[in-house]
């Protein structure tokens, strides 16, 4: 007599995988396109937080930082945040018109 083995057969194995195959097949090439579009949104989000600390550093010295280093050497930044996630080097400059440091991603002129 044929009992009653629990239990998937191979054909079954078989179906499962050629769908997770096809669902990695899928997937994994949108995740290497999301890169690009991770690193500029942490760009942007350190040039806010570098931006922050250079009117902090305003506040407290009355005066701007002649330039990053300066943010780092008063410990108002890492060194680590003076770069991008891509390794780019954030851009700092002075508008003489208004009187404030404006922090901006490499990218931008």
């Amino acid at each position: 007599m044929l009992k009653n083995n629990k239990g998937f057969t191979l054909i079954e194995m078989l179906i499962v995988l050629m769908i997770i195959s096809v669902l990695i097949i899928l997937i994994v090439p949108n995740l290497g396109q999301k890169g690009s579009e991770v690193h500029s949104k942490g760009c942007e989000a350190l040039v806010s937080v570098v931006q922050s600390q250079v009117d902090a550093y305003y506040i407290d010295h009355n005066t701007l930082p002649g330039d990053l280093t300066a943010l780092v050497d008063e410990s108002y930044i890492n060194e680590d945040q003076r770069h991008c996630p891509n390794g780019e080097e954030l851009r700092y400059n002075i508008d003489e018109e208004s009187g404030t440091g404006i922090v901006s991603p490499p990218s931008e002129s």
